[in-house]
C-alpha cells in the first residue's frame, strides 16, 4: 500500500505540467507536516538551541521552508527520467567548479562531504550529466518496493549506488581510479566508530568513517551542496574550497562538521531540521527529544 501511494505521488509529479507539479509537491509535504506532527516538533527543538537569538515566528517560517524544500526535492526526483544533458541547465548550474578541477588534478580521487541541505538527490544526479558519473553512498529505504522506485531514478544519469551497509572497499577502489564519491555526513550516528563534535554548539554524535577514508586514500575533500535560488528558480551546485585533512580522524571530523554548519547557517531553511541530529547523547545527558 505504501509503494502504491508512492507510485501515485511520483506519477503525478512526473507527468503534471511543471507549475502544477511544483504546487503538488508543496501539497504532499503539507500533508506530511499535518499527519506526522513530530517532524515539526523536532524542527522546533533543533532550531531553538541552534539559533537561540531567533523568535518563534522565525522558527515557524524556517520550518515551513523546510517542507517547501522537501517538496522541491520530491518534484525533482519524480522528473529525473526527463532530465538529460540537453536540459540539465534548466535545473542547475555550477559555482566553484574550479575546486573540483583542483581536486581531480591531485589524482587521488574526490570525496564530496555533503549533507541533507538543498537538494542532495539532484546534485549527484546532475553532476553525472554535467561532468562525470560518481559513486553515491545510500542507505536502503525500509520499504524495498519504495527503495526500488527511488534507486531506479538515482541511477538514471549513470551514477553507481553503494549500499551504506558495505561500502568502504568499493569507495577506496573508486578513489584509486581518481573517481568522485559522494557521502552524506550530517546524520546522527550510533556511538560505535563515532565521536561527539560540536555542531551548532551542542555535541553531536558523528561517524568518523568519512575522515578515515580520506586519510587512507589521500583523496581531496570538497564540501558541496545543491542550493535553491529563488531568484533563478533553479539550483546552484556549489563546491566550496578543498578541506585539507590532517590524518587525525577526530580533528578532521570536527573540521568537516564545521564546514557543514557554516553552509547550513547560510541556508537554514534548506536543511533537514526534522531529522533528530542530536538524538545520541554523551553519557549522562538527557534525551533532547
Amino acid at each position: 500500500m505504501e509503494a502504491l501511494a508512492a507510485q501515485a505521488v511520483v506519477a503525478s509529479l512526473q507527468y503534471a505540467p511543471r507549475p502544477l507539479a511544483e504546487k503538488l509537491g508543496n501539497f504532499y509535504t503539507g500533508l506530511l507536516d499535518s499527519f506526522i506532527p513530530r517532524l515539526r516538533r523536532t524542527a522546533e527543538v533543533n532550531l531553538t538551541f541552534a539559533f537561540p537569538g531567533r523568535d518563534s515566528a522565525w522558527r515557524k517560517e524556517t520550518t515551513d521552508e523546510i517542507f517547501r524544500s522537501i517538496g522541491r526535492i520530491l518534484f525533482a526526483l519524480a522528473r529525473f527520467p526527463g532530465i538529460n544533458a540537453d536540459n540539465v541547465h534548466d535545473w542547475i548550474r555550477y559555482e566553484g567548479f574550479e575546486h573540483y578541477i583542483e581536486a581531480k588534478r591531485r589524482g587521488r580521487g574526490v570525496l564530496f562531504a555533503t549533507a541533507h541541505l538543498g537538494n542532495w538527490e539532484l546534485s549527484a544526479f546532475c553532476h553525472a550529466l554535467l561532468t562525470e558519473p560518481m559513486h553515491v553512498v545510500v542507505r536502503p529505504l525500509d520499504n524495498p518496493l519504495i527503495d526500488e522506485i527511488v534507486e531506479t531514478r538515482r541511477s538514471l544519469s549513470g551514477n553507481n549506488l553503494l549500499s551504506k551497509r558495505d561500502f568502504a572497499r568499493s569507495i577506496l577502489h573508486a578513489l584509486r581510479k581518481n573517481e568522485p564519491v559522494g557521502i552524506l555526513v550530517d546524520q546522527n550516528s550510533a556511538v560505535e566508530n563515532a565521536v561527539f563534535v560540536p555542531f551548532f554548539g551542542k555535541p553531536a554524535c558523528t561517524n568518523m568513517t568519512f575522515a578515515r577514508l580520506a586519510a587512507r586514500s589521500g583523496a581531496a575533500v570538497i564540501p558541496g551542496f545543491a542550493l535553491w535560488s529563488e531568484a533563478e528558480h533553479k539550483y546552484i551546485l556549489r563546491f566550496y574550497p578543498l578541506l585539507e585533512m590532517s590524518g587525525d580522524a577526530e580533528q578532521d571530523t570536527l573540521r568537516i562538521q564545521a564546514s557543514i554548519e557554516n553552509a547550513v547557517r547560510e541556508y537554514p531553511g534548506q536543511w533537514l531540521w526534522i531529522h533528530r541530529r542530536w538524538k545520541t547523547r554523551p553519557p549522562g545527558e538527557p534525551d533532547l527529544y
